[in-house]
């Protein structure tokens, strides 16, 4: 019998090794998976490089690892916001590198990987400073950068709800790059707040195909969204 739930988040998050590429989603803090990345803190993890849209908000989530000096890398589109203090602070006294990588880019590059494409060939970035040492090709008079896909040992996500197999529905746009990041990641965990039996899913609601979905925790009522 498949069954993809773990009995707790520190179950769902024990084999993450320090060094490890995690992807994180959310866009700021609508669809961050609070409760797994507290699990990593706890878990004391830690030279990790972090692919998410930014570098975290406040004091909690993606800021909290920050703050904990957890991460020697982000791979990210918005890494200064009037919040996000911990990764400034960082960044500025070189304890953090930074690959900023245009939005379109980031999410494009991710898909590729889930893909299985070789690389990709995008407009964005040429003729700046995010092209330096980047093969470059004209195609039907239009000039294009090579990027190479981003592929990770560890993607966290949140849903809303699941099955045992790992199927995911997601709440509205609380959903972001967590399809994208479930299917370029070697090990897929998703927190939900709830998991129903096999069969409730209306199949055309369901974003996430369990295929790309390895691990499944339920967190508290409410805390998912």
């Amino acid at each position: 019998m498949i069954d993809k739930g773990f009995a707790s988040i520190d179950q769902a998050v024990a084999d993450v090794f320090d060094g490890a590429s995690v992807m994180v989603g959310g866009f700021g803090t609508a669809g961050m998976p609070d409760e797994l990345i507290d699990a990593l803190i706890a878990r004391n993890v830690g030279e990790l490089t972090i692919i998410s849209n930014n570098a975290g908000n406040g004091e909690t989530g993606l800021a909290a690892l920050i703050k904990a000096g957890r991460v020697r890398k982000v791979i990210c589109s918005f890494p200064r916001q009037a919040d996000s203090h911990h990764f400034d602070a960082r960044y500025r006294a070189g304890e953090i590198e930074l690959e900023l990588v245009p939005q379109g880019n980031l999410a494009a590059r991710i898909q590729a990987a889930g893909a299985g494409l070789g690389a990709i060939f995008t407009p964005t970035g040429f003729g700046t400073l995010l092209a330096e040492g980047k093969e470059t090709r004209r195609i039907d008079g239009k000039d294009y950068v090579l990027e190479y896909p981003i592929h990770a040992d560890f993607a966290l996500i949140k849903a809303q709800r699941a099955d045992r197999w790992g199927n995911l529905v997601y709440r509205k746009t609380a959903r972001n790059f967590g399809p994208i990041m479930a299917m370029a990641a070697k090990t897929a965990i998703a927190q939900v707040a709830e998991i129903v039996p096999l069969g409730s899913l209306d199949p055309e609601a369901i974003v996430t195909p369990g295929i790309f979905v390895q691990r499944v925790v339920q967190v508290a009522p409410g805390a998912a969204h």
